[in-house]
């Protein structure tokens, strides 16, 4: 099944992943919680369940709690946390602090985010590039099991390798599969300190790129439909979305000069 997806071009979930089920009503109220969070993404359960209610939906706090957990989501130092710790897994320390970003590959990081659909919901992962913005690979899944990640890493490495990958302390990236993987293609492994969203704020704002400028406006049906339009958007963002912080130029064309002048 993967050798035919790769010479059909596709991602193997386009082709056996259905979305995550939830009843209608619930992915109603996921939807908006979702658009909500994004907006403000430091509201917690007890004021989103008020601005429900003023929104006209009776929910109480008890359903909204359950659908965030389920979502992934909590206020912000509190960041979107889809992933929850491995017991027993090593906790590598954060290496990245104060340090100066001057160099496409010397720093990735990756994380996982909600995105919603009419019958369902996915996961999706996404590794940038911290100088330049590009996205050097993502993953759809329908559950948060780490393979997708790992086959999302699988592609970014071979693409390039950078000198540090930084991600959270979730579960997919403190696993031994994740970790070991990284250091045996001799990358300095970081990792987020507990409760300091800002320590991966490039993928926090790709996120909200990606929702305002694709998801929201798409709202689509289907996962095929869905990895097709994040297909379009991905190549979007990277060859022709020009980045203020990168003086109007786009994250392509930013990697690549920066990869020429090394190589």
């Amino acid at each position: 099944m993967r050798r035919q997806c790769e010479l059909l071009g596709l991602n193997r979930s386009s082709l056996y992943y259905e979305p995550a089920a939830e009843t209608q009503e619930s992915l109603r109220l996921m939807r908006l919680l979702d658009e909500e969070y994004t907006a403000h993404p430091f509201l917690g359960s007890r004021r989103l369940t008020v601005w429900l209610n003023e929104q006209g939906e009776e929910v109480n706090r008890k359903r909204v709690q359950r659908l965030l957990r389920l979502m992934g989501l909590e206020a912000i130092y509190p960041k979107p946390k889809l992933s929850v710790a491995g017991t027993g897994h090593k906790v590598f320390p954060y290496l990245l602090r104060n340090v100066l970003i001057e160099r496409a590959d010397q720093v990735w990081s990756t994380d996982i985010t909600y995105i919603p659909l009419a019958a369902g919901f996915m996961y999706l992962a996404a590794t940038i590039d911290w100088y330049s913005r590009y996205v050097v690979a993502w993953r759809l899944s329908n559950t948060l099991d780490g393979a997708f990640c790992l086959d999302m890493l699988e592609e970014a490495l071979g693409r390039s390798r950078p000198e540090v990958f930084n991600t959270d302390q979730g579960v997919q990236f403190t696993a031994q599969a994740w970790t070991g993987r990284l250091e045996a293609a001799g990358v300095a492994v970081s990792m987020d300190g507990r409760g300091r969203c800002l320590d991966n704020i490039f993928v926090e704002r790709l996120w909200r790129s990606v929702k305002y400028e694709n998801v929201y406006l798409y709202r689509y049906e289907t996962v095929a439909e869905l990895e097709a339009g994040l297909r379009l958007y991905f190549r979007y963002y990277n060859e022709k979305r020009f980045h203020q912080s990168l003086a109007y130029r786009t994250p392509a064309a930013v990697y690549q000069q920066a990869k020429a002048r090394v190589g």
